[in-house]
């Protein structure tokens, strides 16, 4: 599809000016959602667990929690930012039945939509605003005047004007003023997924790990190699993130660079390209959701396991005590 992208003059907020917005969940995505919203003159009602801390949370924001059902009565647009694995559950025994033809559906991300795990009836729209940004900065950045890009899709089109509902909610919360760029829901929830788990978790953790225990391995010291496997990713990263690649390579030493040119292709090999396309097909076949919202319902035995194996490995062990001598790093142990 060609590119699209909205800006403030392509979103009026008019399209939610006068009417509520319920926001399920107050974690990261719903606070800021919430907060945005408001601050931009929309009546906003959350509906979080009560005793909670993000439910105690919201209550500090100056919201007056209600339950789903309370939040959701009037409602032209209901976010639901509760979890990917939850969703589905909430969505059955919570919403379903108390959804008005015309309301509008809003997610933050495809997945259950894609997947089928909530089929909507055609008689509402379903819309999602996925902010390209984790929540804490999605507020910020709208309290500092500026917003963090988003993505559009409209999935449901019952009432003529989903899609403006959907971007009068993305300059709501900042979006517009960066760009809101369409997608599909398919589109959104595939690439998120193979991106986590090929390289901005899955690939660079696992990079992390064997790099470092490589070096351990062969007798060197086991802070060193966390200086140079982990610690200066960050470094490096943020040089990407400001300029890409050629940036990167433009500000790091010349034998730095082709040590890049020469031995990067080394590593990520076409073997690995072929295991990064049987990942993308268990992504795209549903089979990554299945296992996963399996491993959920069943009590996440393994997913358990595997976490807390990596969590007392030697690289994390290592990081911890070098992280306390380092005190312009706002440090978080879990």
């Amino acid at each position: 599809m060609a590119l699209k992208i909205y800006y403030e003059k392509d979103a009026p907020i008019d399209a939610l000016k006068g009417r509520r917005v319920a926001v399920i969940g107050y974690g990261s995505q719903g606070h800021a959602h919430s907060l945005n919203l408001r601050d931009s003159g929309i009546e906003v009602a959350v509906a979080e667990l009560e005793g909670t801390d993000n439910y105690k949370l919201a209550l500090e924001h100056g919201f007056s929690l209600g339950d789903i059902k309370t939040a959701c009565d009037g409602a032209t647009l209901i976010i639901v930012t509760v979890p990917d694995e939850v969703q589905a559950k909430v969505y059955k025994e919570q919403i379903a039945s108390i959804l008005v033809a015309g309301q509008t559906l809003g997610f933050c991300h495809g997945f259950n939509i894609h997947f089928k795990y909530i089929v909507p009836p055609k008689d509402v729209n379903v819309v999602m605003i996925a902010p390209k940004g984790p929540g804490h900065l999605v507020r910020s950045e709208f309290v500092k005047g500026g917003g963090v890009p988003c993505l559009i899709a409209v999935e449901q089109n019952a009432t003529g004007d989903a899609k403006a509902i959907g971007l009068a909610w993305g300059n709501g919360i900042g979006g517009a003023r960066a760009g809101v760029i369409e997608t599909t829901y398919k589109e959104e929830t595939e690439t998120d997924l193979f991106g986590e788990q090929c390289v901005l978790c899955g690939g660079l953790t696992s990079l992390i790990k064997a790099g470092f225990e490589t070096l351990v391995e062969a007798g060197y010291q086991p802070e060193i190699a966390y200086f140079e496997c982990m610690h200066e990713v960050k470094l490096i990263v943020d040089l990407m993130y400001q300029g890409g690649m050629s940036y990167m390579r433009y500000s790091i030493s010349n034998t730095a660079e082709y040590g890049d040119l020469t031995r990067g292709p080394r590593i990520i090999t076409e073997q690995t390209k072929a295991e990064m396309k049987k990942i993308l097909s268990e992504v795209t076949s549903g089979e990554f959701a299945k296992e996963w919202i399996n491993e959920y319902q069943s009590g996440l035995k393994r997913f358990k396991q595997m976490y807390e194996k990596d969590h007392d490995c030697q690289l994390e062990t290592v990081g911890r005590k070098l992280r306390k001598m380092m005190k312009w790093i706002d440090s978080k142990e879990v």
